[in-house]
């Protein structure tokens, strides 16, 4: 039985998340609809999910000093990570000793704050097919291992970053530089290790929302899935994204065994974001993060409970519904302008685009690739509703106040 306290009480069901962005804001919410007790943290003040939680605290989380300090004097019954910036040696050491939970597990988080840790578990541990991969120190490195067998056309990643920062593809010689200057210029953290990877041919690549949450009888944790999305990337940055997505029925079926290995060897409670290349029959993995996904914003629009909600439930082992209740599609909004306070024009234009909503993140600077907010709709197709999710997107307009 699931027993929940009262939010600034003594009997308080205390929960921290480590990043307070977009997609952290949509959780804290989820968290305080079911009565929880919420602390956001982030690196800069007045982060989306700062607005919203009871709590706020600012600090460099990727400091071990200061993660340990301040978790140790909030006491939260669980530590959520929201970012891959963390220092996770910290959050096993605290959750070895019994004094916090992590979601799903500090091992997970350890394993999947950069690519390296993960890609070496699915395809050297679990097995998984996957692209062919080498990880670089040097751009003298990068070369070797695209002229020792990668080859070209090739995708350049550091190995520790988020949206699609720091990501290229690799077409020739003539690109392996300004890629690898850009890898460096994207990592989350000052690094200088990369992966290459060989470029698939596939048709395209979803992600398949996978939650480990307990089963229908509400004793053994059981992996329940997501239709899967479909999503369009920009220089490595999701810009659109769809559900459902269609699917061989043999494709799917694979995919959701790509994705169980893995979330089952990282183990642990909540929702993991699994990216899948596919090609008819063929599945391969990219990559998972132990959170809810960006491409899966779409969520809030086409299932009973988005991904937001259903972290909330897992984490705190509630029952969960994965269930889609109709069509539907995200578009991005980007910033434009490099400015603080910033002022959106046309939000009623695009409200006025039938079946359609709007998340605007507030965030207190804007850059001109920044993902200020993002346009949803939903319709009896995808098509239709992609339409529409790029129409309301089109019309708002962020500019410096």
């Amino acid at each position: 039985m699931t027993t929940l306290g009262t939010p600034l009480s003594p009997h308080a069901t205390k929960v921290m998340l480590l990043g307070a962005g977009e997609l952290g804001k949509e959780v804290l919410i989820a968290l305080q609809r079911l009565g929880v007790e919420t602390i956001a943290v982030d690196r800069y003040e007045h982060a989306p999910g700062q607005q919203v939680a009871h709590h706020a605290r600012t600090i460099m989380m990727s400091d071990a000093a200061q993660l340990k300090a301040l978790i140790e004097a909030e006491r939260p019954h669980l530590v959520v990570p929201e970012i891959e910036a963390i220092a996770t040696p910290v959050l096993q050491e605290l959750e070895a000793a019994g004094a916090v939970r992590v979601i799903p597990t500090a091992r997970a988080a350890r394993l999947t704050m950069d690519r390296e840790g993960i890609r070496r578990l699915a395809a050297e541990t679990l097995g998984l097919p996957t692209s062919p991969y080498r990880f670089c120190d040097s751009l003298a490195e990068l070369q070797a291992a695209i002229d020792g067998g990668i080859g070209y056309p090739c995708i350049v990643k550091p190995v520790m970053s988020s949206s699609g920062k720091g990501q290229s593809k690799i077409d020739g010689p003539a690109d392996v530089a300004k890629a690898w200057d850009y890898a460096m210029a994207g990592g989350r953290v000052s690094q200088t290790r990369v992966i290459v990877e060989g470029f698939i041919d596939f048709d395209y690549e979803i992600t398949l929302l996978t939650v480990r949450a307990p089963d229908a009888a509400g004793g053994q944790i059981a992996s329940h899935f997501c239709a899967p999305i479909g999503h369009l990337q920009v220089a490595g940055d999701y810009v659109e994204s769809w559900q459902p997505h269609p699917m061989p029925p043999a494709a799917l079926d694979k995919a959701q065994q790509i994705a169980r290995a893995v979330t089952d060897n990282l183990g642990g409670q909540g929702i993991f974001g699994v990216e899948l290349f596919v090609k008819g029959e063929q599945v391969w993995f990219s990559e998972v993060s132990p959170r809810p996904h960006d491409t899966g914003m779409v969520t809030m629009v086409t299932q009973w409970q988005s991904e937001f909600e259903l972290h909330a439930r897992a984490i705190l082992g509630l029952p969960v519904d994965t269930s889609l209740r109709n069509p539907g599609a995200s578009a991005v909004i980007y910033g434009g302008v490099e400015a603080r306070g910033i002022v959106f024009d046309g939000v009623d234009a695009a409200l006025a685009v039938p079946g359609t909503d709007l998340r605007l993140f507030g965030k207190p600077e804007s850059f001109a690739k920044r993902r200020m907010g993002v346009a949803l709709a939903h319709a009896d197709d995808v098509a239709t509703a992609r339409s529409r999710a790029q129409l309301a997107a089109s019309k708002v307009r962020p500019r410096a106040a």
